[in-house]
């Protein structure tokens, strides 16, 4: 149990992380918060994948390239939602 735990907290960091460095402009979060957008991804991307597949089979987490897209769908939203997202100056 523990190391699910572990596994889910590193699989999240790495999949907020790469989703951080494909949306452009500067993300005020913090590490916590790029881990819960990463470990949400993999949940709405698994469940997307299970919608465009074999249709719903509820919520589950996706592989690595699904994890990143969905992430990358929670970080515009939650962009989005709180404003928090600011251009980059050139």
């Amino acid at each position: 149990m523990f190391w699910t735990i572990v596994g889910w907290i590193g699989f999240g960091l790495i999949a907020g992380f790469i989703a951080r460095a494909l949306v452009p402009g500067k993300d005020d979060i913090g590490l916590l918060m790029t881990i819960v957008i990463g470990i949400v991804g993999s949940v709405v991307g698994g469940f997307l994948f299970g919608l465009l597949t074999v249709g719903l089979r509820g919520f589950q987490p996706a592989g690595w390239i699904g994890s990143v897209i969905g992430a990358i769908i929670v970080l515009v939203i939650y962009n989005k939602v709180t404003g928090r997202k600011r251009r980059a100056r050139t």
